[in-house]
């Protein structure tokens, strides 16, 4: 497995975005309505990854996003989660894990103080990573919050003193090399 940071206007961004979003229209009738941006996820204000299969296909993806305080409910320091999804075929290996340890690294990285995330009803095997992982819900935020399906999640990245260097956070990717998308040099998350 190969993970790289691409932009998310890369070709194989897109392929897994429309892979992604006809698995929404699948669970919940239409995609995501969400307004994105590639430059929502340049750093050091973002990241977007994908991991690629030992064949160079791209199997999965996810992202930050910087946030601030707004009228969608999101909060100072916030870093929201977005297309975090894996492809049918790869499942079960631990991709999403292994890529959200890598997006947590990173926020924190860049000053970010929380990590959060909307997911859906319709998406159980999305709630049970989070919630394993440490999210916890939250006020509902985004252009879903007033969706009954909508579910909202945040974890905090600093500890009470305001801290990255929480303990356990060292080393949360694991063995996750990160590769620069379009050269293949190592880059920190």
């Amino acid at each position: 497995m190969d993970v790289r940071v691409i932009r998310y206007d890369h070709p194989d961004a897109r392929k897994l975005d429309e892979e992604v979003q006809v698995e929404y229209a699948e669970r919940y009738g239409e995609g995501d309505l969400t307004h994105m941006d590639a430059a929502h996820f340049d750093p050091p204000h973002g990241l977007y990854l994908i991991v690629y299969d030992t064949d160079g296909t791209p199997v999965a993806s996810g992202g930050w996003r910087s946030q601030e305080r707004s009228e969608e409910g999101y909060e100072d320091g916030d870093a929201e989660i977005k297309r975090m999804f894996v492809v049918r075929a790869a499942r079960g290996r631990g991709l999403a894990r292994r890529i959200l340890a890598a997006l947590e690294d990173s926020a924190r990285k860049a000053g970010r103080v929380r990590m959060v995330l909307e997911t859906g009803t319709e998406q159980p095997e999305a709630i049970a990573l989070y919630t394993s992982s440490g999210y916890a819900p939250v006020t509902k935020f985004g252009i879903y919050r007033f969706e009954e399906t909508s579910r909202c999640y945040a974890k905090l990245l600093t500890d009470a003193t305001g801290s990255t260097d929480m303990p356990g956070a060292a080393g949360t990717t694991g063995t996750t090399d990160l590769t620069d998308g379009l050269t293949g040099a190592p880059v920190s998350p």
